[in-house]
C-alpha cells in the first residue's frame, strides 16, 4: 500500500508540480556529461559494439543462464514466512493427562528454578498452565505454557537464539516424564488463529476410533522424528485420564426408595455444584451454588440420605471403579481427529512437508475411513502460493496492455516484457547465494522488481523509437539510443538498489521477513540493468521493427 500510494503521489507530480520547478530552475543547459557518466561511456560503447557484432554469443550466453536459474530455482525451496526473532521465547510442557493441578503446579516450579540456575540469559520467567475463566484457551491441566524473558543480546554468551535454545534442551532433558517444545508469543497466537494448531507443521489425522487415532498420531511422530529437518516432534497424549466411574445399581437404590435421577443430582451437587439462583447487590450480581465438601479421595464414605432421614454410603447403591479414558475428543468438519505437531529447522518448509507426506504414506497404513491433512504454516504457504499464482498473471496482462497501448506494437511490448524473466535471474541467484527461500516477501520482491524491469525496458524502447522517427538507421538508433539511455537506466536501478540496503543489512525486530524482499530486488536490479543495457538493443535491432520500417 505504501508503495502503490507513494508511485500514485509522484505520477501526479511528475505531470504538475515539477514542470512548474523546472521552469524556474533550469535556465541554462549543459550538455556535457558528468565526469561519471563519461568514464561509464568510455567501458559502455565498446562493449555494446561487440555485443551487436556477436549477438549469437549474447543470445546463448543468456540462454545458458536462464536454464542455469531454472534449476537454482528448483534447489532453493520454499517457506510461508521467516521465522521473525521476537525476542523471547515461549516453553511448551505437556505432563502426562492425570496429573492434579498442584502436582503440575509444582512441576513448572521445578522447571522454572532449573533454568533459572542453569541459563543465566534467562531474566524472568512467567507460566500459565491451564484454562482461563473464559475458555478462550482450551489446555489441560497438564499443558503449560512458560514465557522465557531474555537479556538483551549483547550480554549472552552465545551467539544465536538458536544456541540458548540448544542449551535449554539440555536443562529440559534433565527433567524426565515431560514432553517439550518451543515457540514465540505472536507466532504462537498467529499460528492458533489461522490454522487452530501450533507448529510449522500440524499432521491431522480424521477418523472415528480413538484408540486408533492415538496408535496411528504416535506412529506419524515416530517417522517425523526421523526426517531431516524435524524439530519439538510431538503427538499430544490422549489417553491415560483417570476417572471414578459410578454405575448405580437400580434395584438396591428402588429398595431403599431412591431413584437414579436423585442420586445423579445429589453426586452433581458434590463435584459441581447446584445453581440455587443470583444474589443482586446493586449493580453487582453474584451465583448462588451449593457445592457439597467431599472430594474424590473419600467418595466411597459418602453419604446419601434416605427419605425416611436415615443415612447409607454411596457404596450402597452404586459401584465405584477407577476407569483410564480420552483427555479430550477433538472435532473438525464433523469428525474426530488427532493433530501430529512439528516445526521445520534447517531446511526449506515445502521440502519438509513433501518428505513427511511420502514418508506417512509409504508406512502407515490407515483404515478404510482414516485421512490424513497437512496444515500449520505449510498450510498458509499454501495459500500464499495459490493467490500469487493468481495475481502474477493478471499483472503481467495489465502490464502487456499499458505497454501495447503506449507503443501502439504487440512486438515492442513483448520486447519490453522480455525484460522480467531476465530480471529473475538476479533475484534466484541472490537467494541461493544468501540461503533464503522462497517465501511471501520475496515473492513481493519479484513482483517490485517486475516493475522496475518493465520501467527501464520502456525508457529504452521509447527513446529507440523517437530516434528512427528522426530517419535514423537501426544501428545507430540502437547505439546512440543506448548511450544516451545509460544514465537513465543506471539511475533507476542504482536509486532502488541504495534504497533496499538498509533492508539487506538490517538485524533489529522484523529483518528477518524484510531481508528477502532487498535481497531479491537487490541481485535482480544488476542482472536486469545489465541485460537491458546490452541484449535490449540487440533484440530491438532484430526484432523491435517491422521488416521494411527497420531497413
Amino acid at each position: 500500500m505504501t508503495i502503490v500510494f507513494a508511485l500514485s503521489g509522484s505520477l501526479i507530480l511528475s505531470l504538475t508540480v515539477i514542470p512548474v520547478i523546472a521552469s524556474y530552475l533550469l535556465k541554462e543547459v549543459s550538455h556535457e556529461e558528468p565526469w561519471l557518466p563519461r568514464q561509464l561511456q568510455k567501458l559502455y560503447q565498446p562493449s555494446l559494439l561487440w555485443c551487436l557484432s556477436n549477438s549469437k554469443i549474447v543470445f546463448t550466453g543468456a540462454a545458458v543462464l536462464l536454464i542455469v536459474t531454472g534449476f537454482v530455482f528448483t534447489q532453493i525451496g520454499s517457506t510461508f514466512m521467516p521465522t521473525m526473532d521476537e525476542g523471547d521465547i515461549i516453553l511448551q510442557l505437556e505432563k502426562l493427562p492425570s496429573i492434579t493441578l498442584a502436582k503440575s503446579v509444582d512441576l513448572d516450579g521445578q522447571v522454572q528454578k532449573s533454568l533459572l540456575k542453569n541459563v543465566p540469559e534467562i531474566t524472568t520467567i512467567v507460566s500459565r498452565v491451564g484454562s482461563d475463566e473464559l475458555g478462550l484457551d482450551p489446555m489441560g491441566l497438564n499443558e503449560t505454557d512458560t514465557f522465557l524473558i531474555l537479556k538483551p543480546k549483547d550480554q549472552w554468551r552465545m551467539h544465536s537464539k538458536e544456541e540458548l535454545i540448544e542449551e535449554i534442551r539440555k536443562v529440559m532433558a534433565q527433567t524426565p516424564g515431560i514432553a517439550f517444545g518451543f515457540t514465540q508469543p505472536i507466532e504462537m497466537r498467529v499460528s492458533e488463529m489461522l490454522t487452530g494448531t501450533r507448529g510449522d507443521v500440524a499432521i491431522k489425522l480424521f477418523g472415528a476410533d480413538l484408540a486408533i487415532l492415538n496408535d496411528k498420531a504416535n506412529e506419524i511422530a515416530d517417522i517425523l522424528k526421523h526426517i531431516t529437518g524435524s524439530s519439538d516432534v510431538f503427538a499430544k497424549q490422549n489417553d491415560g485420564m483417570q476417572f471414578l466411574q459410578l454405575t448405580i445399581d437400580k434395584l438396591a437404590a428402588g429398595r431403599l426408595g431412591l431413584d437414579a435421577d436423585s442420586i445423579e443430582t445429589l453426586l452433581r451437587a458434590q463435584i459441581e455444584g447446584l445453581n440455587l439462583g443470583v444474589v443482586q447487590e446493586g449493580i453487582k450480581r453474584t451465583p448462588l451454588i451449593l457445592r457439597g465438601s467431599s472430594n474424590t479421595a473419600n467418595f466411597d464414605n459418602l453419604q446419601i440420605t434416605l427419605p425416611n432421614g436415615g443415612h447409607v454410603p454411596v457404596t450402597a447403591v452404586a459401584k465405584i471403579e477407577k476407569v483410564e479414558g480420552v483427555v479430550s475428543i477433538g472435532r473438525e468438519k464433523g469428525q474426530r481427529f488427532v493433530v501430529v505437531r512439528s516445526n521445520v529447522g534447517g531446511r526449506d518448509l515445502v521440502g519438509f512437508v513433501e518428505e513427511a507426506r511420502k514418508a506417512v504414506e509409504e508406512k502407515v497404513k490407515l483404515p478404510t475411513g482414516y485421512t490424513v491433512e497437512f496444515g500449520g504454516q505449510f498450510e498458509n504457504q499454501q495459500r500464499a502460493a495459490a493467490t500469487l499464482t493468481l495475481v502474477v498473471p493478471i499483472a503481467l496482462g495489465l502490464i502487456f496492455l499499458l505497454l501495447f497501448s503506449t507503443f501502439g506494437s504487440v512486438r515492442q511490448a513483448v520486447l519490453v516484457l522480455s525484460n522480467i524473466p531476465l530480471a529473475m535471474v538476479g533475484g534466484v541467484f541472490g537467494l541461493w547465494v544468501s540461503g533464503e527461500y522462497l517465501s511471501v516477501p520475496a515473492s513481493v520482491g519479484f513482483i517490485a522488481l517486475l516493475g522496475i524491469a518493465v520501467l527501464n525496458g520502456v525508457v529504452m524502447v521509447s527513446y529507440f523509437n523517437q530516434l528512427k522517427a528522426m530517419g535514423m538507421d537501426i544501428l545507430k538508433v540502437v547505439t546512440l539510443g543506448s548511450s544516451r539511455r545509460l544514465r537513465p537506466v543506471l539511475m533507476t536501478a542504482s536509486i532502488a538498489a541504495f534504497g533496499l540496503i538498509p533492508l539487506l543489512f538490517a538485524t533489529g525486530p522484523g529483518s528477518e521477513i524484510q531481508r528477502p524482499l532487498a535481497i531479491v530486488v537487490i541481485g535482480g536490479l544488476v542482472s536486469s540493468t545489465f541485460l537491458t543495457l546490452f541484449l535490449l538493443p540487440i533484440l530491438f535491432k532484430l526484432f523491435g521493427l517491422p521488416k521494411e520500417s527497420a531497413s
